[in-house]
This record gives C-alpha cells, sequence and structure tokens, in this order.
C-alpha cells in the first residue's frame, strides 16, 4: 500500500565512480511504499562521476553536477535545497550502507512514532576498517550525549531521516564531514531525540577510498561543543 508522503534520497557523490552505478541502481530498486525521489550531487569529481550519471535516465532522478568539491556537508544542503519531499535521508554512494534498509527507517514515521530516525550501526570484526575508527565513533557519540544530556548510539551514521523543513531550518553550515556533527547537535539542542532503528554496515579501507580521518573526529567535537555553547547563550 503506498501512503501519501514523498521521500528524498539525497545521495552526495565525489569520485565514486566504481560504486555509483551501483549505488544509484540499488536505491531506485528498493520497494518503498511511498512515492520517492533520488537527487545525487555530484560534487566536482574528477573521475568518471559525470558521465555515469548523465548516462542514467529515471523519471524518480534529479541530478546536480558541482564544478568545484566543496565537502559532504555542502552538496547533502545543495541536495536539500533541489528535494522536493516531505523527508529526507541521507544515502551516500559508497555502499558502505545498504539502500535496502531505507524503508525501515522510513516506518516509525509512517507509524506516528518519529518525526526523526537515526540508522543505528553495531560494528564488528567485518564491519568496521579500524579500531580507532570505532573507538573514535563513539567518544564523539559520548561527548554529544554528555553535552547534550542524551543517550543516542552512533552519532556520524549516514542514515539520518528527518522532515526536509526541519533540515532546512536546522541551517547546516559545515562543508564537510562535520556536517554529521552538526546536524545531530542541533537535533539534540531542540530536545529532538532520534528514533533508532539497527542497521546494518561494512567500512571500506583507505585503499577501497575511505575519506574520513581523525581531523574529522577532532571537528566533530568541536562543532558539539560550539552548538551547545550557543544553546546554553540562548538561555537553555
Amino acid at each position: 500500500m503506498c501512503v501519501d508522503v514523498k521521500l528524498s534520497i539525497l545521495m552526495p557523490v565525489f569520485n565514486e565512480e566504481a560504486t555509483l552505478a551501483a549505488a544509484v541502481k540499488r536505491v531506485l530498486e528498493v520497494g518503498y511504499r511511498c512515492e520517492i525521489e533520488l537527487v545525487v550531487v555530484n560534487d566536482g569529481s574528477v573521475d568518471g562521476t559525470r558521465s555515469i550519471l548523465d548516462s542514467l535516465d529515471d523519471p524518480r532522478l534529479v541530478v546536480v553536477h558541482q564544478s568545484v568539491n566543496r565537502g559532504k556537508g555542502a552538496a547533502v544542503r545543495t541536495a536539500s535545497d533541489r528535494a522536493s519531499g516531505d523527508y529526507l535521508v541521507i544515502c551516500d554512494a559508497d555502499l558502505e550502507y545498504a539502500p535496502e534498509e531505507i524503508p525501515a527507517l522510513l516506518e516509525p514515521v509512517l507509524a506516528g512514532e518519529a518525526d526523526v530516525v537515526f540508522g543505528s550501526r553495531t560494528f564488528s570484526g567485518n564491519t568496521a576498517f579500524s579500531f580507532w575508527y570505532v573507538v573514535g565513533n563513539k567518544l564523539v557519540t559520548l561527548a554529544a550525549n554528555v553535552l547534550f544530556n542524551s543517550y543516542i548510539s552512533d552519532l556520524e551514521t549516514c542514515f539520518k531521516l528527518l522532515p526536509v523543513s526541519l533540515y532546512r531550518e536546522l541551517d547546516v553550515r559545515s562543508a564537510g564531514f562535520g556536517m554529521e556533527a552538526e546536524v545531530t547537535a542541533k537535533l539534540l539542542s531542540r530536545g529532538i531525540r532520534p528514533f533508532e532503528v539497527p542497521i546494518s554496515y561494512k567500512a571500506r579501507t583507505r585503499a577501497q577510498g575511505k575519506k574520513l580521518t581523525w581531523r574529522d573526529g577532532v571537528e566533530a567535537l568541536w562543532i558539539l561543543g560550539s552548538v551547545r555553547a550557543r544553546h546554553r547563550r540562548s538561555g537553555h
């Protein structure tokens, strides 16, 4: 049964020619209970990304090419500006996350149980490319919980589903991977506690194109502290 909700799936892309075509195909082939669109932003890729996207033809597909690489956060912002759905979810093109699990994130919304849903990853030997990556994620998540008196389990998850109007209100300014911390911090500072659903995950290695580094973890901590400080100054 199709419900009267439209979901915009946002896919920021930078040099992902190895997995892009498969990622788009898998997203579009999923059986959704609602209307969807896939908004792909080519963030200044210098490989074959542009030609791959230009060869695709699906009425649900919206493609935006940016001539200069500006970062994941900036690409998602561009995609959210183009989104025409009621809700959005971010889905990277690297296939670390399974597009087939997107409907599970939408279910709590359709059931009236939540407006904001995070996909929570369980890390294990075959899903994490390094010990320090997992520890860094857990430390950043712990910092968010301490600063905002919350209990979430995976701040850095890419699978964040929320109303398009709310995402625009958050006015996310982080151009790079810091957008994950900024989105989460701004939601928590508003008293919004995401509904979490378990998802699978399989991290790439550096050799396979993993882009996140320890510097992104430091930036995430700084963003969390900055949002909390602004929130405190506002009297909350």
